[in-house]
């Protein structure tokens, strides 16, 4: 199903013409960042030696260009079409080993005779290779970086204004009208296709995933006897027949999707996510802003998320391809393999839904100042030592993206992870209390029978809930608010949070009746100069404890994260403006 999803998705883009949809390369080659281009005269002569870096952000880039598709190098020595290495280009040593660069020089060379010979490039090439100008070279100011670095490069023609040589039309109707396979491949029926084709031995590398080899990996390879059948023995790509041309497609789209200015890629963890649908559609380009954030366009992520609810309001969705296919695809490395870490299918109409209910699930009261939307590289940050992604588990990410994806409760590991880092830090922040409301109620949606919570988390202070976990962190918020109270403005070394929360939150048997006791002489303080505040607190701090008959000696990590709710509801609710008539009477009891 993925290999067949990616090469329909190749198929859909290569035949792309519309504005903003860039065709894929087509059939035997592949786009290709070249640092330097030798520019040669028709006679070999070198003109000039192009350097196509350019500065982006921090970084130099060079330009891409259209190259035929480079050959599969293990220890071996294999050249690729008209570019290469330094190495393979000029047969220069860089690294110390003049016999073998002399080995790929000459197999450079010798790919050229698979050439048209009439070819005023190919004449060029050849004719400058027979006669490399060692002195202009030596004399470039990028001579030293071609030493060092050792740089893909190629060549053009002078007259061809930016053209390779490698993609001018003699060579580009070679290359697709030549044999369907180097190598002999035997003929069989695709996996995919379910045509008869020329099976693929060996599959392109896929680059792009994070912490995979930069030479890049794959998905389907066989290299050990066990994992041969049949006597397929050193013909690996026969255990799993996928047919040449379908193995260019999907590797070619699946690289196209991984790649530096992708729009249509996500990391999350350790897991690459890349997405497409069966046809073009709005999704496609506005994903990645649901759930990432952009230091360069800060607003991208909240612009995203309104645009998803209009959009689901007004049933755009459906009208515009709602029962268009939606893929996503999480990929993490495994050695010199991938491993594919989770496989999403679904309707454009059903992944909007399921995405809006999930930022229903994390609204939440909230300062004046902070985003009316999380991502969930935010929420994922908000769990992690020093906000830090690397200081998660790597499969944590691509879990949580499972669950949204599959409208499942988020993993029993992201609520850990966020009760471990808020009894670290004794702060409920926004985006922890988002995440701990969003948990619990998928958790309660996804098992209705349990008899824990009992309802679902409200989006401000629900002051009827009974849940102990909840009534208790409402508890220790009055009890912060006193002494915050009595201090009269003064600077506290330490709050009762700072010293307390994470065994308040665990044992409160063993904190809760100590606080209760020193509430008693914060209370008498607050009295001697706002009695209106002392009441209206001391009524506050009965109606909260009529709604618990004991102290409970520990708290589950789901009662830790009610607790947390309730400390967070209840703090924000202090700053909420009272109600007159509440207001009135508290004036009316403190005369």
């Amino acid at each position: 199903m993925i290999l067949q999803a990616l090469t329909d998705y190749y198929h859909r883009k290569a035949e792309a013409a519309g504005p903003g949809q860039a065709a894929l390369a087509p059939a035997g080659f592949e786009h290709k960042e070249i640092p330097f281009v030798l520019e040669l005269d028709h006679a070999g002569q070198l003109v000039n030696l192009i350097n196509t870096q350019q500065p982006v952000g921090k970084k130099l880039r060079a330009r891409s260009y259209q190259v035929p598709q480079g050959v599969k190098k293990t220890s071996g020595v294999a050249a690729n079409l008209l570019w290469d290495t330094v190495e393979y280009v000029l047969g220069i040593d860089t690294k110390g080993k003049p016999e073998r660069v002399a080995q790929q020089h000459a197999a450079f060379v010798a790919r050229l005779d698979e050439l048209p010979a009439d070819d005023a490039g190919v004449r060029a090439v050849r004719a400058f290779l027979a006669d490399i100008p060692w002195d202009t070279l030596h004399a470039h100011p990028d001579w030293e970086t071609l030493l060092t670095v050792n740089p893909v490069i190629t060549f053009q023609l002078q007259d061809d204004f930016g053209e390779l040589v490698c993609t001018r039309p003699a060579i580009v109707a070679h290359l697709q009208g030549g044999p369907a396979s180097a190598d002999n491949s035997a003929q069989g029926i695709c996996l995919v296709s379910g045509e008869t084709q020329p099976i693929a031995r060996l599959h392109p590398a896929i680059k792009g995933v994070w912490g995979a080899q930069t030479s890049g990996a794959n998905i389907v390879s066989f290299n050990q006897r066990a994992f041969e059948s049949y006597g397929k023995e050193g013909r690996q790509g026969e255990n799993a027949p996928v047919g040449e041309a379908t193995v260019f497609a999907y590797t070619t789209a699946l690289n196209h999707l991984l790649g530096k200015d992708s729009r249509q890629r996500l990391q999350v963890g350790d897991a690459s996510t890349v997405f497409w649908a069966a046809h073009p559609c709005a999704m496609e380009n506005s994903l990645a802003d649901l759930f990432n954030e952009h230091k360069d366009n800060p607003d991208a992520h909240s612009q995203a998320v309104s645009a998803l609810y209009r959009s689901v309001q007004h049933g755009q969705f459906v009208d515009e391809g709602g029962d268009t296919r939606f893929y996503v695809l999480g990929l993490a490395p495994n050695a010199a393999r991938l491993s594919v870490r989770f496989w999403h299918c679904a309707t454009v109409a059903e992944l909007a839904t399921r995405l809006v209910r999930h930022f229903d699930d994390l609204n939440i009261i909230r300062g004046p100042f902070d985003p009316p939307h999380l991502s969930l590289i935010r929420l994922l940050g908000c769990t992690a030592l020093q906000g830090e992604l690397k200081h998660l588990p790597p499969s944590l990410g691509g879990d949580t993206l499972r669950a949204i994806l599959d409208d499942r409760p988020y993993p029993d590991t992201l609520l850990a992870a966020c009760i471990r880092r808020i009894r670290a830090e004794q702060k409920v922040t926004y985006p922890r209390a988002a995440l701990l409301k969003a948990w619990l109620n998928r958790w309660a949606r996804a098992y209705p029978n349990a008899t824990h919570p009992q309802e679902d988390i409200t989006v401000s202070l629900n002051p009827d809930r009974t849940d102990p976990g909840y009534c208790l962190g409402r508890l220790f918020a009055v009890l912060e608010r006193l002494q915050e109270r009595a201090s009269s403005g003064r600077k506290l070394n330490a709050t009762i949070c700072d010293r307390f929360y994470g065994s308040a939150s665990s044992n409160p048997v063993m904190v809760f009746p100590n606080l209760l006791k020193l509430a008693v002489h914060h209370h008498s303080k607050i009295a001697q100069h706002a009695p209106g505040e002392a009441i209206n607190l001391s009524k506050l701090l009965g109606s909260v404890m009529s709604k618990l008959d004991q102290f409970p000696t520990q708290l589950t990590l789901q009662d830790q994260a009610l607790f947390a709710l309730g400390y967070y509801h209840q703090k924000h609710d202090f700053f909420q403006k009272p109600d007159t008539d509440t207001a009135a009477d508290a004036q009316g009891d403190a005369q």
